[in-house]
């Protein structure tokens, strides 16, 4: 739902009241997706690594939970994930943040405007997001980052619902075919829409779905994935969620 260049004082209200029921609703689904252990291995998994810890990470006290998404309620702009990292998002409790793809994710969205700062360490580092919200399409780490299609389907409907509740969304950010083919499937899209980097499909009523290669290491490494190319969808996003 987009705001229009003039609106009176009942619309202004009818808005407010909006994004007061988003922010409830929101917190009402982060509950419910912390409290999750609907996939035995993810949960044994996600335990284990933070009962075992990285020898960096030793005297830190790990998530070791599912993440909720992160973001902007009123966002237009909706960031899609794989799933947390072991010893990035299950153990910092929150999405992309203590990895290297979460480093060079919020770089290119502090460079795109949609981040307040370009670093995100932990939950209390004073990280806010404006226009964009992020989330994954599996909220638990899964061991070799590799999830089972049931773990999939588990777990995609939280995106469904963050999607339900963020209403002003015109625009999903697929970061890998991965999160490109959960989206397809979240959507119902059929046929799929084949993945490439800056890929776009409209959907009539709906989002855009806009590809963007991973930011996974072995992508930005070997520069399949440059922040040139990153900040490109990001911008392109902007301008198809205006």
């Amino acid at each position: 739902m987009g705001v229009p260049d003039r609106f009176n004082a009942q619309d202004a209200k009818r808005l407010r009241w909006l994004d007061e029921y988003t922010n409830v609703g929101l917190s009402d689904l982060e509950r419910t997706i912390v409290s999750c252990r609907r996939c035995p291995r993810l949960v044994q998994w996600r335990e284990q690594v933070a009962r075992e810890k990285r020898a960096a990470y030793r005297y830190e006290e790990y998530w070791g939970r599912p993440l909720p998404g992160f973001g902007d309620p009123t966002a237009r702009v909706y960031v899609l994930g794989l799933a947390p990292a072991a010893h990035g998002g299950n153990r910092t409790g929150r999405i992309f943040t203590g990895d290297r793809s979460g480093d060079w994710l919020f770089a290119a969205m502090h460079r795109a405007g949609f981040a307040n700062q370009p670093t995100s360490t932990d939950r209390g580092d004073g990280l806010r997001l404006e226009g964009a919200f992020i989330g994954a399409a599996v909220r638990c780490a899964p061991p070799a980052n590799r999830p089972l299609p049931q773990e999939r389907d588990n777990c995609l409907p939280y995106a469904t619902e963050e999607l339900a509740l963020l209403e002003h969304v015109a625009v999903i950010v697929c970061l890998g075919g991965y999160a490109w083919d959960a989206a397809a499937r979240l959507l119902g899209l059929r046929p799929k829409p084949r993945f490439t980097h800056a890929a776009e499909h409209p959907i009539a009523g709906g989002p855009t779905l806009l590809g963007c290669f991973h930011p996974s290491q072995q992508n930005t490494f070997t520069g399949r994935l440059t922040e040139p190319m990153m900040d490109a969808v990001l911008r392109r996003a902007r301008e198809l969620a205006r």
